[in-house]
């Protein structure tokens, strides 16, 4: 049931929408999204350390995420850090945790 509030999307936001969710769709991803919403600004180095997974691992997923613009980065020297381009993706995480939320046993 759509609310009143709700509108239908378009094809072309639909398509959007579903190649946005193709680039986070993986565990990985989705913990490196929650962690940059968390901190500003990460380097690959500190994002490694927090997840708990390999620099070339989380480099792959950093180059895909950044390839479809949900992240960006800012050169400090040598230091490139990761920043979430795409802030409304912490909706994404917010309503995933609720749908979480609603599949736990009662």
């Amino acid at each position: 049931m759509i609310s009143e509030h709700s509108k239908l999307l378009t094809v072309e936001e639909l398509q959007m929408a579903s190649a946005i969710l193709k680039s986070v769709s993986h565990p990985i991803r989705l913990q490196i999204v929650d962690l940059l919403d968390k901190n500003s600004y990460l380097s690959v180095n500190e994002i490694c350390y927090k997840i708990s997974v390999e620099q070339s691992l989380t480099s792959h997923h950093l180059s895909k995420m950044r390839q479809s613009d949900i992240l960006g980065t800012r050169k400090d020297g040598q230091r490139v850090f990761y920043y979430l381009k795409l802030k409304s993706l912490t909706n994404l995480l917010a309503c995933m945790a609720h749908c979480m939320d609603n599949l736990k046993p009662q």
